[in-house]
């Protein structure tokens, strides 16, 4: 019997993880000792619950007016890219939001976007958190476009191919077959640049 429109977190049972229904949620609990597990009403909070917690969630809803270090998870990858021209020569990058330190970088690549190299890192970053087996791992990103280009899978971006970008439309095709094929855990937060600045992975060419 379905419990609504839900999104279960096990964090004890046979396979912890997120489950979209209760159906899937019961065989990963049912005669588990000591089972653990909550529902949800966003996936955006299940995501985040996986990683941190229940307690922490709410802890965290409303942080402290200015205390920046409580507000950011600073166990996290944070992913940006940079563009000389629109389009230019571009590049993008992720780093360790704590120590800065660099994580992958690729380019430049002639003839391209910013937005595209903002969909680029966080793809990047999703495949290889997920090769390193961290599925829960929380990614940073300062862009609302790249954001919305991965939750719909698609980068609907208005630049023409040419031979010059030509191999910047192969990895966006790669990128886009990767989230079409791949299920990811993995939350991914708006950064907010208003409160506490420039993202880690911050070029620093403004």
């Amino acid at each position: 019997m379905s419990k609504g429109n839900k999104y279960y977190v096990v964090w004890i049972g046979n396979k912890p993880g997120i489950y979209h229904n209760w159906e899937e949620c019961q065989l990963q609990i049912k005669g588990y000792p000591q089972a653990k597990y909550k529902s949800y009403k966003t996936l955006d909070e299940a995501k985040y619950a996986l990683v941190h917690g229940d307690t922490v969630v709410k802890a965290t809803k409303k942080p402290a007016t200015g205390n920046r270090d409580s507000a950011i998870i600073w166990k996290s990858i944070s992913v940006d890219a940079a563009c000389s021209g629109n389009p230019g020569i571009m590049e993008y990058r992720g780093v360790d939001t704590k120590s800065q330190q660099e994580i992958f970088r690729q380019g430049p690549f002639i003839d391209g976007t910013n937005n595209i190299g903002e969909f680029l890192a966080l793809v990047h970053a999703l495949a290889y958190l997920k090769k390193k087996g961290l599925v829960t791992y929380p990614i940073y990103t300062d862009s609302k476009t790249a954001l919305a280009w991965v939750r719909n899978k698609k980068a609907k971006t208005t630049l023409a191919k040419n031979a010059k970008n030509r191999h910047l439309f192969e990895l966006l095709d790669r990128a886009q077959d990767w989230l079409g094929t791949n299920n990811y855990q993995n939350p991914i937060i708006k950064w907010n640049t208003e409160k506490w600045g420039e993202i880690p992975a911050d070029f620093g060419r403004k």
